[in-house]
């Protein structure tokens, strides 16, 4: 147990680098994306000090050139699943045991090794393998990694600072912030290189020890995001990186007695799963195990008539299209005014007509293709569904074409009413539906809004008027686990937005903030008594 002597440094927001034209940094991610364009990369699982090769193998295509193979991944199975989980096993002691400091040096290491020689790998590999404009990458792959790394370092050194405050004479009390009871599984998502390197790791600072399953559309990035930990020196069996289709390695980990916590972001529907397996299992366990989930959204902004339009307009581009709505806080619905909706539509229209797509490389694009094809097909299916429902109404966008990427273009429906299918459910890509209602009815629309979706994670409301402010602020308080005041609902910021929604939206454990850190400990307290007493009779008891 540490006493928790030393202090880490003080963490810092990572710059943002904006890659303008003729600058340094430019002309060297430029040429590490056509250097690692022209690889083809083979990613074994590595489960202990063992790199494993199976021989049952997936690719990785860049979905916006997908005939391009950029890496070959070996998947694992039950076997190696069973394996992963021995060497987890074998390796929680030590790892356990290992003072706070000397884990937070190799996550701080991480941190380092990201900003400076690995940021044009691993922002490459995200923009190669996830198909992100060089911003989007910049700020998800480098800077809100560096900045999980960092904070969570001081995040972890204050935890094991939280001691009781009372002694009595005599008496010393305090918390030993123990690892869980066994293994952490952690499955992350394709849209987020960062939450991928965040949910294996924040448990891992804790000093449990931990399965990975990536998205397979994000192993690229996954394989490098290993690569700088090991270099780090993260020893071996603490991280195990185990690829693979999600019951193959989901099930047997999840069947596991030593199971002792699920690190997941995803869909809702795989989380429900998930846990309805979990509670299926709940007498072979050896704990309860921590179940913490940030699963899907239908995000909103909301706007009253004394919003600036100007500003709507943006928070609209760049909260639905950005990374071509795929993101779980990407602005889906859109509620409008009638005596703004003009003035609205028609810089909307120009904004929308202005966003340029194509690949990454083009560092003037402003969208780029959607994940793979599934996605490419669920996403159009809802837009062909706007296309023929008597209450939808495309007004921009609507097109796509998938001949060399699966490239969709921002696509705008109106919807006539608030409950109507494309209003409630996740559609993850670049579409957004707006909803005109009637300004002199604003409690009613607040509670349609409100009401219409099961989900709970980001929302934004648009006005300058400060009592609708407050208005709305206390109307939709439990709609959204991140609400923004003027500002796009999407672009949290570690240390400064902790992330995370409720509902059909997960667990709201907060990514970004000790709270999230919290749910890998398991505290034990402890009362050392220097003198104990030798009687067992009170003074009470003592003769009058």
């Amino acid at each position: 147990m540490s006493e928790g002597i030393y202090s880490p440094p003080t963490p810092r927001n990572e710059p943002v680098r904006e890659y303008a034209p003729g600058s340094p940094e430019r002309a060297s991610l430029k040429a590490r994306y056509a250097e690692m364009r022209g690889e083809q990369v083979e990613i074994p699982l590595r489960i202990g000090s063992e790199r494993v090769n199976t021989g049952r193998m997936s690719e990785v295509h860049s979905p916006h050139e997908h005939s391009r193979v950029l890496a070959r991944f070996h998947k694992a199975g039950a076997g190696e699943v069973h394996s992963a989980i021995d060497a987890a096993m074998q390796a929680r002691e030590s790892w356990g045991a290992t003072p706070w400091e000397e884990r937070a040096a190799i996550f701080l290491k991480a941190a380092e090794l990201l900003a400076g020689p690995y940021r044009d790998t691993l922002n490459a590999a995200t923009m190669l393998g996830q198909s992100k404009n060089v911003y989007q990458a910049e700020i998800d792959s480098a800077c809100e990694l560096i900045d999980f790394w960092r904070f969570n370092v001081s995040y972890m050194a204050r935890i094991y600072a939280e001691q009781p405050p009372a002694n009595a004479p005599g008496v010393w009390n305090r918390l030993d912030h123990r690892p869980l009871d066994g293994f952490v599984f952690a499955i992350t998502p394709f849209n987020f290189t960062a939450i991928a390197g965040n949910l294996p790791t924040a448990p891992a600072m804790m000093g449990n020890t931990v399965l990975w399953k990536p998205a397979s559309t994000q192993v690229l990035a996954a394989h490098y995001i290993m690569d700088i930990l090991e270099e780090a020196g993260l020893p071996p069996g603490v991280i195990n990186f185990v690829p693979g289709s999600g019951a193959e390695v989901g099930d047997p980990a999840i069947d596991s007695p030593h199971l002792a916590g699920v690190h997941f972001t995803g869909s809702t529907g795989t989380f429900h799963g998930m846990w309805k397996r979990i509670g299926g299992n709940i007498e072979r366990y050896r704990s309860y195990p921590r179940i913490v989930g940030e699963t899907g959204g239908k995000d909103f902004i909301f706007a009253h008539s004394s919003a600036d339009v100007d500003a709507l307009v943006t928070a609209t581009v760049r909260g639905a299209f950005e990374y071509q709505g795929q993101k779980c806080s990407a602005a889906s619905r859109v509620f409008v005014p009638g005596d703004i909706w003009d003035d609205y539509i028609a810089k909307l229209e120009v904004a929308v007509g202005s966003i340029r797509m194509g690949t990454p490389d083009d560092f003037s694009n402003f969208m780029c293709a959607v994940i793979d094809r599934a996605a490419f097909s669920s996403i159009t299916s809802y837009i062909e569904y706007a296309r023929t429902a008597d209450d939808h109404q495309i007004i921009m966008g609507g097109g796509s074409d998938d001949s060399k990427g699966y490239f969709i273009e921002p696509t705008v429906v109106v919807a006539d009413s608030p409950t109507s299918r494309l209003m409630c459910e996740e559609i993850f890509g670049p579409v957004v539906t707006l909803h005109r209602y009637d300004e002199s009815d604003l409690t009613a629309a607040i509670a349609a809004m409100e009401s219409a979706a099961d989900y709970a994670l980001t929302g934004a409301i648009f006005a300058r008027d400060r009592r609708v402010v407050k208005q709305l602020t206390e109307a939709l308080r439990y709609a959204a686990g991140n609400f923004y005041i003027n500002d796009k609902p999407t672009g949290a910021v570690v240390g400064q937005q902790p992330f995370g929604g409720s509902r059909a939206s997960g667990t709201n454990d907060k990514a970004g903030s000790p709270l999230n850190l919290l749910r890998w400990v398991s505290p034990r307290a402890i009362k050392e008594t220097f003198v104990p007493p030798r009687d067992f009779r009170y003074p009470h008891m003592a003769d009058s």
